[in-house]
């Protein structure tokens, strides 16, 4: 954490965006997706992603392109069964639960797989934002729902901001959790980031409040500190 922060809000009505890949999960699937079927050419394209000469949707786009949709199946298997989640998020969706807090996933994921893992902890789909895919080709190509609004141009694919913003802040107090590079331009307009791996980085970069988390354990227990000394 770089500066005293309020966590939760007692006038505003407290709404967490949590990321997917490498937040929600242990692993980043997309890369691990890439990288396990290892089709040339794909870790040029990673660290373009990583270090932004790419913007996401491009660059995401380029790695399922490398894919032919004949592997629609084993792709989506290996996906699905890939998944490891990170430690103490049920714990984290009854909290979220028992103090009426919104919680919304915001994921560059794609649907094949962010949809059926995230079924089996009741979360509606009208609650998750990701990207989707299309099989009918001969390659496969992934689909964007949610691109950048008016305030965002940075070509996201999934835009986390603009989905944030659709939560004005005149009624809603912002809790962003990620990363990675996808939600980089959400933690810039959020109230509260908690923050793992690149966006730890990219938050001491820009001067940005966060509070570090190696599982979500960590976080939950910082919300209950603060709630227990607003009691």
């Amino acid at each position: 954490m770089t500066q005293q922060q309020e966590i939760l809000s007692t006038t505003k009505q407290n709404v967490i965006f949590c990321d997917f890949d490498g937040t929600i999960t242990v692993n980043d699937n997309i890369v691990a997706i890439i990288k396990h079927f290892n089709p040339p050419g794909w870790e040029t394209i990673v660290d373009d992603i990583i270090q932004q000469r790419k913007s996401i949707q491009e660059g995401v786009g380029e790695l399922f392109r490398l894919l032919p949709t004949s592997m629609k199946d084993e792709v989506i298997d290996y996906a699905i069964s890939n998944v490891r989640i990170r430690e103490g998020f049920e714990q984290m969706l009854e909290f979220t639960r028992q103090h009426d807090i919104e919680f919304y996933v915001t994921s560059g994921g794609i649907d094949f797989f962010v949809y059926p893992v995230l079924a089996r902890f009741g979360i509606p789909e009208d609650h998750i934002y990701c990207n989707g895919s299309d099989f009918t080709g001969d390659r496969i190509e992934i689909t964007w729902p949610h691109p950048c609004g008016d305030k965002c141009s940075n070509n996201c694919g999934m835009c986390k901001p603009t989905i944030m913003h659709r939560f004005p802040t005149d009624r809603h107090h912002r809790i962003l959790i990620g990363d990675s590079v996808t939600d980089f331009e959400g933690a810039k307009i959020a109230d509260v980031v908690f923050s793992r791996s690149h966006l730890t980085t990219k938050c001491e970069e820009l001067g940005l409040a966060h509070h570090e988390f190696e599982n979500f354990h960590d976080i939950v227990a910082t919300m209950q500190n603060k709630e227990a000394k607003q009691q």
